[in-house]
């Protein structure tokens, strides 16, 4: 079941379209006391590109490897091309035609270039099971040409490039497959402006030949407005903003997060004060064995009349006579002494 909405947010309900390939509705998951999406409702049409937005542990990657079935949420539907999808496993999600670009790229250093190409899904000679590296040192200078990326030796491990480079091994790969959704968690995270514009070249590429649909997680709103047509924003999560990009504007956004900051803000002072509140004690009440101030307590008085015992100023105490008259047994004024 959803859960209830706070006070002054506003949760983008489910809603469909009749070419849509992807739909998620009430969808949360939680790690232990944490939740990290409370009720999601998205859906991605045929061909679209759509642009996932929102602040860091908004739930963004969550609903990512949800939907490419590295995680299972803990309540929530999903539909694949109208059909329900619940998928067991990432090759699952793979073989249903949804792959996906993660944010920390799924490489591994000690492998080549061609290697972590066709990760999990070499190519093998038939009829000895044998690796085709032939098929996949050819394909793999296939799919990094058609995205522009220059790495002159495909041989070479991953451990030896640019973050750039890496990222487009991890584009290619996926665009390579035949996979009918992408998912890309941040591509263009680790890439300079040259390596960048080439990936946008890239998705503006595959929007307009209409075969795929892809959804993006980006942090750079320029990319939004340049790749997307349209934006969905994760707030606490939640999605709380769903607008094609021609009815909304870079002011907004910035309007719509600086708000959730704002909010976020106003919270933590009112749990600071009333924090304080609930430790200060109340006014004029004293504390039992203790005084700070006005009447002596029991056994201590650390001002005004004399206590049992003690008197540090005032009237002489029993044996003890610290200024003023004499005391007994002790004259220091001016009269002369015994003897």
């Amino acid at each position: 079941m959803p859960e209830q909405a706070f006070a002054g947010e506003h949760i983008v309900g489910p809603s469909s379209a009749p070419d849509d390939v992807l739909r998620v509705e009430h969808i949360a998951k939680r790690f232990g006391p944490v939740t990290a999406l409370r009720d999601v409702n998205l859906h991605l049409r045929k061909g679209e590109v759509l642009g996932l937005l929102g602040d860091n542990g908004a739930g963004k990657s969550t609903l990512m490897k949800i939907m490419c079935g590295f995680q299972r949420q803990d309540s929530g539907t999903m539909w694949l091309k109208g059909e329900s999808y619940e998928p067991k496993s990432v090759q699952d999600a793979r073989a249903h035609g949804v792959d996906t670009v993660y944010q920390d790229l799924a490489l591994i250093d000690q492998l080549t270039v061609y290697q972590n190409m066709f990760l999990h899904r070499e190519p093998v000679r038939w009829p000895l099971p044998f690796v085709n590296t032939h098929v996949m040192r050819r394909e793999t200078r296939n799919a990094l040409d058609q995205i522009g990326i220059n790495i002159p030796r495909i041989d070479s491990t991953v451990a030896r490039m640019s973050g750039g480079q890496r990222q487009a091994i991890a584009v290619a790969r996926t665009v390579a497959g035949d996979a009918d959704i992408i998912l890309l968690d941040e591509p263009l995270a680790a890439m300079g402006a040259k390596e960048g514009a080439l990936i946008l070249d890239l998705i503006a590429r595959l929007k307009q030949e209409g075969h795929v649909s892809i959804i993006m997680i980006l942090h750079n709103y320029t990319h939004v407005f340049a790749a997307c047509d349209r934006v969905s924003l994760i707030q606490d999560g939640v999605i709380s903003f769903d607008r094609p990009t021609a009815e909304t504007s870079i002011d907004e956004l910035n309007e719509i997060v600086v708000e959730e900051y704002r909010r976020a803000r106003q919270a933590t002072i009112a749990e600071q004060q009333a924090g304080a509140a609930a430790d200060a004690p109340a006014d004029g009440d004293s504390v039992a064995g203790y005084s700070p101030a006005g009447d002596s307590a029991a056994g201590y008085s650390p001002a005004g009349d004399s206590a049992a015992d003690e008197a540090p100023a005032g009237d002489s105490a029993a044996d003890e006579a610290p200024a003023g008259d004499s005391a007994a047994g002790d004259s220091a004024a001016d009269d002369s002494a015994a003897d």
